[in-house]
């Protein structure tokens, strides 16, 4: 069982920049692709970045392509994900989550953390 803390949310204006940690209670490199996703209230959660387990390859979504940066350490077991350029659509809260297949949808994660918000105000 992997468990999974994130870290680094809070509240920013419009422009600004966060970053956010996740940490995995064991080993998932070589074994797991990292994904960020978002849920906002009244919406579904959707998917934000992944990395493959290596950190070779990564993927975003439309909406953040160029202002967020996912990253991985394999070393530390951490993944972040680097937030620039902060919107209020950004509003949401964002989850960590591992999965053994480099995928964008939600569904296919097996692993999940608690979540943490993130505040972009105008």
């Amino acid at each position: 069982q992997v468990q999974l803390v994130e870290s680094g949310g809070g509240l920013v204006q419009a422009g600004g920049s966060l970053r956010l940690s996740c940490a995995a209670s064991e080993r998932t490199s070589s074994d797991f692709a990292m994904g960020w996703f978002r849920q906002a209230p009244g919406k579904e959660r959707e998917f934000v970045a992944t990395v493959s387990a290596t950190g070779g390859s990564t993927n975003y979504a439309a909406s953040v392509k160029g202002r967020f940066t996912i990253s991985r350490d394999n070393a530390k077991n951490t993944v972040a994900l680097q937030m620039n350029s902060l919107k209020p659509e950004d509003t949401a809260v964002y989850y960590c989550a591992a999965g053994r297949l480099y995928v964008t949808s939600p569904t296919l994660y097996d692993y999940w953390g608690q979540g943490i918000q993130v505040t972009v105000s105008r």
